[in-house]
């Protein structure tokens, strides 16, 4: 007999997920512009059998969805304002950025990961702080020629993000509660203590010596403050998929996120070749964390914790997965394989 469930089968995958031990927590929201269609909630905060369950208020760490949710929609906010242009150089607003190859290196290269820098920087034994990451990236020799080829890079949002806090004359965090105002609560950078008994914990850090819990779990991110275009964000699954729902909305119509024609320019591929990175965003291919049954103009980003978000725009739809499968150890990569498995069990029957 068949479920009259429509998310069964997606429901299926993560309950197998959870027995697996792919992740100890997880929670789900589903939908399109209209609302959400599909919550869940699975597992436990912790392995531990007395540990809180897990629910649709729990916080996670979003990891690299800050690179979109926070980075990206403040870079929309400053182009759609004319405060920044896509094609101005780095050089514009950086010191250090105006003598040789790094002269070529503009706004665009850091958003679809073309810029040359290195996708990691093992900086958080030698620097901390804003004062101290700026010079140190651009002391950081450049891995490739400027707009030849996509290495997916912290390195670069690291940039982009202190680059941004000067044209806005604010930090990220201060610019993030500016344009969302409260619409997107409780995501936020440095959540309060007060919701820690609610997060999902991350990992046992061998660098800070602690269990992390409201902690950002990358280490660079913790070195500048908590607040980088890389990574900082907390929030629910349910506040993930608003932010989901108003980019969708954005596609259509003028929102706090600038003009349907911006969204479109931040959701197109680039032309670097080889390349599957838009501005900010990655787009689907097959091999995508978001399976084979999503648009080829589908947008979307995981995030190093257990995270992840796609949006099919042209089919009105968006899922958020949020998992903290680095608990209690980042060796475990059992997700990899679950999320394509998860949205092609959303998505197979359209």
């Amino acid at each position: 007999m068949m479920s009259s469930d429509p998310f069964a089968a997606a429901r299926h995958v993560l309950e197998q997920g959870l027995a697996d031990r792919a992740f100890p927590a997880a929670v789900v929201d589903v939908g399109g512009r209209e609302g959400a269609r599909f919550q869940a909630a699975f597992g436990r905060l912790t392995y531990d059998e007395a540990a809180p369950a897990c629910t649709a208020e729990t916080i996670f760490d979003l990891a690299s969805l800050t690179k979109v949710i926070a980075t990206s929609s403040i870079a929309m906010a400053h182009v759609n304002g004319g405060r920044l242009g896509l094609d101005s150089p780095v050089s514009e607003f950086m010191t250090g950025w105006a003598d040789g190859d790094r002269a070529e290196v503009t706004i665009r290269h850091l958003l679809d990961h073309s810029s040359g820098l290195p996708a990691h920087l093992r900086a958080w034994n030698e620097a901390s702080g804003r004062a101290q990451y700026e010079p140190l990236i651009a002391a950081t020799p450049l891995e490739r020629a400027v707009g030849a080829s996509a290495v997916y890079s912290d390195v670069g949002f690291i940039l982009l993000g202190l680059l941004l806090e000067k044209v806005g004359g604010a930090t990220l965090d201060r610019q993030f509660a500016t344009i969302f105002g409260r619409a997107l609560d409780p995501i936020q950078f440095r959540p309060q203590p007060s919701v820690y008994e609610r997060t999902a914990p991350t990992e046992l850090d061998p660098w800070r010596g602690r269990m992390l819990c409201g902690e950002v779990h990358d280490e660079n991110a913790a070195a500048i403050g908590g607040v980088a275009g890389h990574a900082g964000l907390f929030g629910t699954a349910a506040a993930v998929g608003r932010f989901a729902r108003l980019v969708l909305e954005t596609f259509r119509t003028r929102t706090v996120l600038g003009r349907p024609e911006i969204m479109h320019t931040f959701a197109r591929r680039s032309v670097v070749p080889g390349s599957s990175r838009a501005l900010g965003w990655d787009t689907a291919l097959p091999t995508s964390s978001c399976g084979r049954h999503v648009s080829a103009s589908a947008i979307g980003h995981t995030g190093f914790t257990g995270t992840s978000l796609w949006i099919d725009w042209e089919r009105d739809r968006y899922a958020v997965l949020l998992t903290n499968r680095v608990h209690p150890t980042r060796a475990n990569q059992k997700l990899v394989a679950l999320r394509p498995a998860f949205h092609d069990a959303l998505w197979k029957q359209g």
